[in-house]
């Protein structure tokens, strides 16, 4: 009866979103062009690239496609045979996953949770595992699997406060869909609790550690580019660069109005700002007028529309461009991580600047990285304070205080490098696990937990 009840709701839900999707297909012709994976059926040219055998990994979006990066380089590395199936639900992601396919591998969207597709893609899939990104349950998908004797795995598994609220309220229905996976590999202790706390088996828990440790990666080449810029404008050698890094609307403003402050007591500061998204350029800019300094943007350096010169304390620098925050990160003497002063965020990744041995310091929100703050707080690796008051207050003492920015630093590189490889130690143990053949389908069929899905 929960199954039947579950699919009335899903049908019901996947009827009302059709518009939406429909919307999605004429404004984005690439969408369109795939929508049809979207029930199981594939095109040629993506049935030609698919052999049995292959690994499914799931990655629903973006942060998820990087962890599904890491963990098919990872393997590959292992077993340089092993071929994958990537799926995910968004174009974004789409883009990224892109970029890591091998020609053995195959990328397609993930069939909507209706046991009739579900059937119909790992029919012609024929995966030899599943593996899913992080944490987004479709209890057919799971279920189906599971049915088939197909071995079922979460890696870097992790819940946020509302995903466990959302869990628990529907524990009726995903106490048993956890219940059919091999192993839940999570990030922490905490995200184990909480995996048991919504119906998970203990015995199917394994603590890992974070993939975020693993994904930050310093780029040299980069780091030369921005060490080269910031010279030339005379925010390098000789100046306290600070750097917000990630930053959301309202934490700009907050950030020069401290700039402003500091500056008559430390005149070699400088101050660049790097938004989490580019788009937001042209407010970002007002902001930057409106606090009485005069925008520099890096766009507009690189196109040549306007002349490389040193700067004065008067400037502030826009790195208004994608893909560049790791080369700027070691350039800085302090850094605030954004999406954290303002309520409800969640946090940007303070790793990245941690790895390069920078003074870090973050706001209260940080929820989207529990594990990592935990481990970073605790190593005292970097800081954290409550508000804008607090951030103005941390700042000033670190500009006094070389020696605290230098233990601060040194702490920060060496915490996270404590923790890095755990990629490669789930590679290893996925692997195994699945050479193995475990599989928990019979133990769940016996507990009456594995129906098949109508």
């Amino acid at each position: 009866m929960r199954w039947i009840i579950y699919n009335l709701f899903f049908g019901l839900a996947a009827a009302i979103a059709l518009p939406h999707y429909l919307l999605r297909m004429r404004k984005r012709g690439g969408y369109a062009a795939h929508f049809r994976q979207r029930f199981g059926r594939y095109a040629p040219e993506v049935l030609e690239r698919m052999r049995p055998g292959a690994l499914w990994i799931h990655a629903v979006s973006v942060g998820e496609v990087y962890v599904a990066g890491q963990l098919m380089r990872a393997m590959r590395a292992i077993a340089p045979e092993t071929h994958f199936v990537l799926s995910t639900t968004s174009s974004t992601g789409w883009r990224e996953a892109e970029k890591l396919l091998e020609p053995n591998d195959t990328l397609i969207y993930n069939p909507l949770d209706i046991p009739v597709y579900i059937r119909r893609a790992l029919a012609t899939i024929r995966p030899r595992a599943f593996l899913l990104a992080e944490t987004e349950l479709w209890p057919n998908w799971i279920r189906l699997c599971a049915r088939q004797g197909i071995p079922l795995f979460l890696v870097n598994g992790r819940m946020s406060d509302a995903t466990v609220a959302t869990y628990r309220r529907l524990r009726y229905w995903f106490g048993p869909v956890l219940r059919c996976f091999d192993r839940l590999m999570v990030q922490s202790e905490l995200d184990a609790r909480r995996f048991v706390s919504v119906g998970a088996d203990p015995a199917q828990l394994q603590v890992t550690g974070s993939f975020k440790y693993d994904a930050a990666r310093r780029n040299p080449e980069k780091e030369r580019m921005a060490a080269a810029l910031l010279q030339e404008l005379d925010f390098g050698p000789g100046r306290q660069l600070l750097l917000g890094g990630s930053t959301w609307p309202g934490e700009e403003e907050a950030l020069l109005a401290i700039y402003r402050r500091l500056s008559a007591d430390h005149p070699d500061l400088r101050l660049a700002l790097v938004p989490r998204h580019f788009e937001r350029r042209e407010s970002v800019v007002a902001n930057i007028r409106a606090a009485g300094f005069n925008p520099v943007l890096k766009s507009r350096l690189d196109s040549g529309e306007e002349p490389r010169r040193p700067c004065t304390s008067g400037d502030v620098l826009l790195i208004d461009t994608t893909g560049e925050i790791m080369g700027f990160y070691p350039q800085a003497t302090l850094v605030f991580v954004g999406r954290s002063l303002g309520p409800e965020k969640g946090g940007q990744n303070m790793i990245e600047p941690c790895l390069c041995g920078v003074p870090t310091i973050v706001g209260p929100h940080t929820q989207n990285f529990r594990p990592v703050m935990a481990d970073l707080l605790e190593s005292q690796a970097l800081l954290q304070v409550e508000d804008a008051d607090g951030l103005q207050a941390a700042l000033a003492r670190l500009l006094d205080n070389p020696d605290e920015r230098k233990a601060l630093a040194a702490r920060a590189a060496a915490t996270v490098a404590a923790r890095t490889g755990v990629v490669d130690r789930c590679a290893r143990d996925l692997l195994a696990a699945i050479r193995q053949g475990s599989c928990p389908t019979f133990a769940c069929k016996q507990k009456g937990e594995v129906q098949e899905p109508r």
